[in-house]
C-alpha cells in the first residue's frame, strides 16, 4: 500500500535516489536531483512529499514558489517516481496530495512545466489562457497553469519566474 507523507530530514538520501533514478532514465539527466537538494539546502522547497510503500520511498514531489509580477504563486517541479514503480498512479496520488496541501498553505494559483497530455487531468491549462507565459523559451502546450482558488489569475498576466536554483543546474 502506498502512502504520501511530508519529508522528513532522513528521507534527503531516499529522495535524492529516487529523483535521480527517475530523470537519468526518462531524460538522460540527474540535474533534478541537485535541484530538489539545492532548493532544500536554500530553504526555498515549500511542499515537498514522499510516496512511501513498505517502508521504502518510491516517489517525491516538490514545490517551490514562483513570481508573477507582483503576486508569488507556486510551481510544481519535479515529480519523480522510481523506474520499477512508475506508470502504477503514485505520480498522481503525489500530484493530488500535492495541490491539496499548496491551496492549504494559502496559494492561490500554481504552474507546471510538463506534459501535456498528463497534467491536464489535474485541472492544469495552457497559462496563455491567463496571459501568463514562462521565463524559459518552452511551447505553449508545455507550460500550464490552474487556479487554486477561483479567479485567482484573473489579473495576473505575465512572465512566470522560477526561483534562481532552476537557472543553475
Amino acid at each position: 500500500m502506498i502512502f504520501i507523507r511530508p519529508e522528513q530530514p532522513a528521507d534527503i538520501p531516499a529522495i535524492h535516489h529516487v529523483v535521480e533514478q527517475a530523470f537519468q532514465e526518462a531524460f538522460g539527466s540527474t540535474a533534478e536531483a541537485d535541484l530538489v537538494d539545492n532548493l532544500r539546502a536554500n530553504g526555498k522547497a515549500i511542499i515537498s512529499l514522499v510516496a512511501v510503500e513498505n517502508d521504502q520511498i518510491v516517489g517525491h514531489i516538490l514545490f517551490s514558489e514562483v513570481t508573477l509580477g507582483d503576486a508569488m504563486i507556486i510551481g510544481l517541479a519535479p515529480v519523480a517516481v522510481l523506474p520499477s514503480h512508475q506508470k502504477q498512479g503514485i505520480g498522481a496520488l503525489l500530484i493530488n496530495e500535492g495541490i491539496h496541501a499548496c491551496r492549504n498553505a494559502g496559494y492561490t494559483a500554481m504552474v507546471v512545466l510538463g506534459h501535456p497530455e498528463y497534467y491536464p487531468r489535474f485541472g492544469f491549462v495552457s497559462a496563455s489562457r491567463f496571459g501568463i507565459k514562462s521565463e524559459y523559451d518552452v511551447s505553449d502546450e508545455t507550460f500550464m497553469a490552474m487556479e487554486l482558488q477561483p479567479e485567482a489569475l484573473a489579473n495576473c498576466a505575465g512572465v512566470a519566474k522560477y526561483q534562481a536554483e532552476f537557472n543553475e543546474v
